[in-house]
């Protein structure tokens, strides 16, 4: 497994003075390629401070941060966007599509962001859409899906520039247990057989057996960084919990 991204020494402090809270405290970690890790513990501990670090939207106050390499850490604001758009693509609790356009354009109008447009983007789009398993389903509007099939439609969005990395954050709260299967699923090939680097952030148990790794994170620091076996989880399903209460 070759790594992706980076972080060495993260601290985030929000303010300053006696109002200042800090929501990483010295945070180091890598992500592979191959790998789906999830990011747990309870609300406030900082994962999705980390994530959105990881992701380049927010900057850390200290540390680095490389992303395939590069020190991103220390750019300017203008250049992230670009590293942004070739590495990283985002999904999210809310799937935030777009209402009033097809899935098929949903998906085109992500790939027309990233210099894609036309005819290539339509095409490009239905490829990814099928491959997510909505390829009868082009011309369909979002409110017409179910929740995962809304779920899928933004993975082929995140999908939509090839990133090397993944970043979810809480993809399956809003899904019932068939549709977070599916979206688990489908998460995990695109880890093992497409070799892309995946990180989640998650408070949902059902989750824990697809894990390559689970971090668990407290009061903005990691305490657990442990490898499941693939087919059988390392951490059970109890100490999984403990670490989200």
């Amino acid at each position: 497994m070759n790594t992706v991204i980076e972080a060495q020494g993260l601290t985030k402090t929000y303010a300053q003075g006696e109002a200042a809270m800090r929501a990483l405290d010295e945070v180091t970690l890598e992500m592979r390629t191959g790998e789906l890790m999830l990011l747990v513990g309870p609300s406030g501990s900082g994962k999705t401070t980390l994530l959105s670090i990881m992701g380049c939207i927010l900057r850390p106050s200290s540390g680095t941060l490389r992303v395939m390499g590069q020190d991103v850490s220390r750019l300017r604001e203008r250049d992230l966007p670009a590293i942004r758009r070739e590495h990283i693509g985002f999904i999210f609790q809310a799937f935030n599509l777009f209402p009033t356009l097809s899935v098929l354009q949903n998906v085109a109008l992500a790939l027309d962001l990233k210099g894609v447009t036309g005819r290539r983007a339509r095409d490009r789009a239905a490829e990814l859409l099928d491959q997510v398993g909505l390829g009868a389903k082009l011309g369909a509007y979002p409110a017409s899906l179910s929740g995962g099939q809304q779920q899928r439609v933004a993975i082929a969005r995140a999908l939509a520039g090839n990133p090397s990395v993944i970043l979810a954050d809480e993809p399956t709260a809003a899904l019932d247990s068939i549709g977070g299967r599916s979206v688990m699923d489908l998460l995990k090939t695109l880890a093992r057989e497409h070799g892309r680097a995946v990180a989640i952030v998650t408070h949902d148990s059902r989750m824990l057996g697809y894990a390559d790794r689970l971090v668990k994170m407290e009061d903005g620091r990691i305490v657990a960084d442990e490898t499941h076996r693939r087919g059988r989880a390392v951490v059970d399903v109890e100490t999984f919990e403990g670490a989200v209460a």
